[in-house]
């Protein structure tokens, strides 16, 4: 039992540190969403080590992109609009070029459900 949770800890903070990585390239690149991949972060920091997740709070990236949505479930009007803009973009160009129907049918109803999520239960703030 004791070797079970030891697996889990070490597969946490691979987790861990490959989602950090993939939110920081998301940073530079336009097309890999950042947000995302941080909240994975912070999820997996939490799940493994108590002194990785009070580091991974106080660094720059979780103050910038993740602290007020964790701490309120509310983003800035901005934010909201700049990860509405590259998600929408993203899921136009998957459903331009999907050639099946219920692919298609698909990626519509994850864009209806992004937006009732974005408008209705993502609170939102002044900057």
């Amino acid at each position: 039992m004791c070797i079970w949770f030891a697996c889990m800890k070490f597969l946490y903070i691979g987790l861990d540190f490959l989602s950090l990585g993939l939110g920081v390239v998301g940073v530079f690149l336009p097309g890999l969403p950042t947000t995302p991949f941080l909240f994975g972060t912070l999820f997996f920091f939490a799940k493994s080590s108590p002194r990785l997740h009070s580091w991974f709070l106080g660094t720059t990236i979780y103050r910038k992109h993740l602290k007020t949505f964790n701490e309120q479930r509310a983003l800035t009007k901005k934010s909201k609009t700049y990860i509405l803009i590259i998600a929408t973009s993203m899921l136009a160009l998957s459903f331009y070029a999907m050639p099946n129907i219920y692919g298609k049918i698909a990626i519509g109803i994850l864009l209806l459900v992004k937006y009732w999520f974005f408008f209705f239960r993502v609170k939102t703030i002044e900057s």
